[in-house]
């Protein structure tokens, strides 16, 4: 397993991160089984989110049931993501209050007296800057936070949240994957009149690099905005042919060649795993004991239907 510093205490982090979306129908055991299975891999970093259904309260269960797991484990989760109360939707609620009290929720949740990064999840529009700084030093000042971050931002509103903050942004959540590649399309594409050169995200990966912010993928084995799996998928044969070749040469699975493809990048990446598998894990984890050639790369990004210049 690799590993980045994160934050302002250096924390050593797994580049692969277990998320907890999907975890509604297991029991605290399971997911302890589940998150022993990671850390057995080198995999020490968990994420969930409040909007995950039970995800928060599952983990602190498993948690309370096994002894030093949590000490273990670097713990990540966001709040801003809501229900509204009239609509079949969710709404984004970055205020003061709502951080506060989601805080506290989550802590009493996961049975822990920490989290170690705590994101904004998602873009509010009516996120007042000076509120969400002094919500961020007050949970620092009460040692419930050690660091924070957002999730799907762009450069634009990580610099105006930036200017108000008492602390770095630490990572930006965002989708990236081999079948999902809107920020390299457009990187490629510059000053071109094609539908590829249009910058849908402001230059993420050139921010984040920029100001040592972690990247942490999400989706890293679907195509599309949840579309499904690409791997073994008909539709993505030419890209999964090249994932199978580079895999055969490396003695790896097409997870891992898939994973260590958004892991390329040379900035301070993260891909996020939403397994609940025990051997899923272990291949995902294989994907960080090597490093893709830049041919390779190319390969992958090539056999997923893109065009280069």
């Amino acid at each position: 397993m690799r590993y980045i510093e994160f934050g302002a205490n250096a924390a050593k982090v797994s580049e692969v991160i277990l998320g907890m979306m999907r975890i509604a129908n297991k029991t605290p055991e399971q997911v302890a089984e589940l998150i022993q299975t990671a850390l057995d891999c080198g995999i020490n970093a968990v994420d969930t989110a409040p909007i995950y259904g039970p995800s928060e309260a599952i983990i602190g269960n498993a948690f309370a049931k096994t002894p030093g797991l949590r000490d273990r484990v670097w713990l990540q989760t966001k709040l801003g993501i809501r229900p509204h109360p009239r609509l079949s939707a969710n709404y984004f609620d970055f205020s003061y209050e709502h951080i506060m009290e989601s805080v506290d929720n989550s802590l009493r949740a996961l049975q822990t007296d920490h989290i170690d990064s705590l994101l904004l999840h998602r873009p509010d529009a009516l996120m007042e800057p000076d509120e969400i700084a002094r919500a961020f030093q007050e949970l620092h000042d009460a040692g419930k936070v050690l660091d924070f971050g957002v999730s799907n931002q762009n450069p634009a509103m990580m610099r105006r949240l930036a200017k108000h903050l008492p602390f770095p942004i630490q990572a930006n959540q965002v989708q990236i994957a081999a079948a999902f590649t809107p920020m390299f399309d457009a990187f490629f594409n510059v000053n071109m009149q094609n539908d590829a050169s249009v910058m849908r995200d402001g230059g993420i990966l050139e921010y984040g690099a920029e100001h040592g912010m972690a990247i942490q993928a999400w989706s890293v084995l679907q195509h599309g905005y949840f579309g499904g799996v690409f791997l073994d998928n008909p539709d993505y044969e030419e890209l999964n042919a090249a994932l199978e070749r580079i895999a055969a040469d490396h003695g790896v699975t097409t997870t891992a060649v898939a994973i260590n493809w958004v892991l390329r990048y040379p900035a301070k990446m993260q891909a996020i795993v939403g397994t609940t598998r025990p051997e899923r894990i272990r291949q995902s984890a294989a994907a960080c004991d090597w490093t893709m050639t830049r041919e390779e790369w190319y390969e992958v990004y090539l056999s997923a239907g893109n065009k280069l210049p």
